[in-house]
């Protein structure tokens, strides 16, 4: 049997790629969403369709009740969504306060609980910036800590780490993914913004491509 492993998917194009880089390695997969209060659905909606495409393993669990503990982001109360590239300092405002750590400890409680030995999740080198739960010394120490959790060692999995979105938009191309089956505008309107960090810093990794971003955008 192929070795048992939890990819928390959001429906983005970054843990898009890292799903379909686990399953061409060979892993069975077994894929996590979280429904944690953001703005819109649609992420989510995506995952699922994607995964029954797939026929793997998908759990999308509830656990927007945080919202109460961990309010004052743009992606879940309701303050505007800042425009711009990640880089700026307005961008600050997407940040979900300790997202990550909450994520990644239910991942890892859910591989213990499957007997898998690795979570995977798609931080990058473009988050860096102003997600403080998607640099490298935080991964580090999360992993360290995953492994001394529980009884069971579990392996905290971030292969593009210290790569940009053009890297991760680069690989999944070489591995034939349609990009047209994720979404990652920060709202969940019919089509993208084409303005918020999201869609820009996608919308900059197809331009570096040289191809045409496959979702229609309002902008």
């Amino acid at each position: 049997m192929n070795e048992k492993v939890v990819v928390i998917y959001s429906g983005g194009m970054d843990s898009y790629t890292v799903l379909n880089k686990a399953i061409k390695q060979g892993y069975d997969v077994y894929a996590l969403s979280f429904d944690y209060g953001q703005r819109h659905v649609k992420e989510l909606e995506v995952a699922a369709s994607v995964c029954k495409e797939l026929a793997i393993h998908h759990k999308v669990v509830d656990i927007s009740a945080i919202n109460s503990l961990i309010g004052g982001s743009s992606l879940t109360d309701d303050i505007a969504v800042a425009e711009g590239h990640y880089e700026e300092e307005s961008m600050k405002s997407t940040v979900v306060p300790n997202r990550n750590m909450i994520l990644l400890s239910l991942a890892v409680g859910y591989a213990v609980s499957l007997k898998a030995g690795k979570v995977f999740y798609g931080a990058h080198s473009g988050d860096h910036a102003i997600y403080p739960d998607c640099r490298p010394e935080f991964v580090l120490k999360m992993n360290e800590v995953a492994k001394i959790a529980n009884y069971e060692i579990v392996e905290i999995c971030s292969p593009y780490l210290n790569d940009s979105k053009i890297d991760i938009l680069t690989d999944g191309l070489k591995m034939g993914l349609d990009y047209s089956k994720t979404w990652t505008c920060y709202n969940g309107r019919e089509r993208a913004c084409g303005k918020c960090g999201a869609c820009v810093e996608r919308l900059e990794a197809f331009e570096k491509n040289a191809l045409k971003d496959p979702l229609s955008y309002e902008a």
